[in-house]
């Protein structure tokens, strides 16, 4: 679940990392008194799930609450890559005499956290890491040892901040970024850019938070923080639904029966030439209401011209998924090509449960190449 920056900036607070006083606002009213309230010059920020809003023109600077208000009005409702901005954070302007980037996220090849720290902050990190790559500096912190303050003079003295003062600040909230991590079990906390201001305090200046899923029912104040409204339609009747679905951008919606499985579905559908219009997974042990919940939401796809359902039966029953199958067809009345390929448990009965159906647009195949390639040609007919 990724976090609003004032959202992050909250969580952030929450653990000592010092950030700008801000206001959110919903409209350009609001904007204009919160502005007023904070003093001074402001910084009006849009608030979506994504970046590039800078160079969007979804941040600009504001010196008296009239202009606030009037940015406000110009960002709220523009799209950012394909984000309507509904909500503005309305910050105190910090003067920026230094930018550094610092972030802490998980690495799961090494399966350990992983600190990254530059001092060529305020710009994207892959720029960073694709034409400077000795100048940003990465840590791995073994999560039974935890973060000692080694780890952070290892970072500070890495990245090449020689200023003392700066060195101690920087060190301190590497520490508390860390404990914001795993304190939160995020996967996530990215602070670009990190400043220095003219008077020498380090502050945060951007949050970028992103909490596991999967830890949201032990942080319930955390999972109030979801924005149900910005989240995909798709995905979220899927997450209602319980069906593990990620929306892509092909026609051929793909089906599968654990992770591994579906994975692998869409690599073939693509190396065939098509291209996936999801991933979905029915799960190890799914049944028949299963697929229907599962088809519900494939179908919903306008993108979509076929169905690629790849089930291999160990605890899931091949049975099981042509009941739901047909099932389905009855209920909805699902009238695009489906590809089917059974194998394992039941796989016979399977077969035989959908070839007696005798519907037209169900399609079985012996073989995972072969089913993606039927499924692709019928979404190309």
């Amino acid at each position: 679940m990724d976090l609003y920056e004032y959202q992050g900036k909250e969580l952030f607070g929450r653990y000592g990392i010092p950030v700008s006083e801000g206001r959110l606002a919903t409209s350009a009213q609001e904007a204009r008194a919160a502005a007023a309230e904070l003093g001074g010059t402001v910084v009006v920020k849009a608030q979506v799930l994504t970046g590039g809003r800078g160079k969007a023109g979804g941040i600009k600077l504001a010196e008296t609450p009239e202009d606030a208000e009037a940015h406000a009005g110009e960002i709220l409702g523009m799209d950012i890559r394909g984000h309507t901005v509904t909500k503005v954070w309305v910050e105190t302007a910090s003067d920026i005499e230094r930018e550094y980037y610092l972030s802490l996220t998980f690495d799961r090849s090494a399966k350990q956290p992983l600190f990254m720290i530059t001092t060529q902050g305020g710009v994207d990190i892959e720029e960073v890491a694709a034409t400077s790559p000795d100048a940003l500096v990465r840590l791995h912190v073994d999560p039974l040892e935890g973060c000692h303050p080694w780890h952070a003079r290892r970072l500070v003295y890495g990245a090449g901040i020689e200023d003392p003062s700066e060195q101690k600040q920087v060190a301190a909230i590497v520490a508390k970024l860390y404990d914001t991590f795993t304190g939160s079990e995020a996967m996530l906390c990215e602070i670009n850019p990190l400043i220095v201001t003219p008077d020498g305090e380090v502050r945060a200046l951007d949050a970028k938070v992103t909490i596991d899923d999967n830890a949201l029912f032990r942080h319930p104040d955390l999972a109030e923080l979801r924005d149900v409204d910005a989240a995909d339609p798709l995905e979220a009747l899927a997450r209602e639904k319980g069906v593990t679905y990620v929306r892509l951008d092909g026609d051929v919606g793909v089906l599968g029966n654990g992770a591994g499985l579906t994975m692998s579905t869409v690599d073939v559908v693509t190396f065939v030439g098509g291209r996936p219009a999801d991933f979905c997974d029915l799960g190890g042990g799914g049944d028949a209401q299963g697929v229907v919940d599962a088809l519900e939401v494939i179908t919903r796809d306008p993108q979509v011209r076929s169905i690629y359902f790849n089930i291999f039966g160990g605890i899931t029953r091949c049975d099981e998924v042509a009941r739901g199958i047909l099932q389905a067809l009855e209920q909805m009345g699902i009238e695009l090509p489906i590809v089917v390929r059974l194998d394992g448990t039941n796989a016979e009965e399977g077969r035989r449960l959908l070839g007696e159906s005798g519907a037209a647009n169900v399609h079985p195949e012996a073989t995972m190449l072969d089913g993606a390639r039927r499924a692709v040609e019928l979404a190309a007919g």
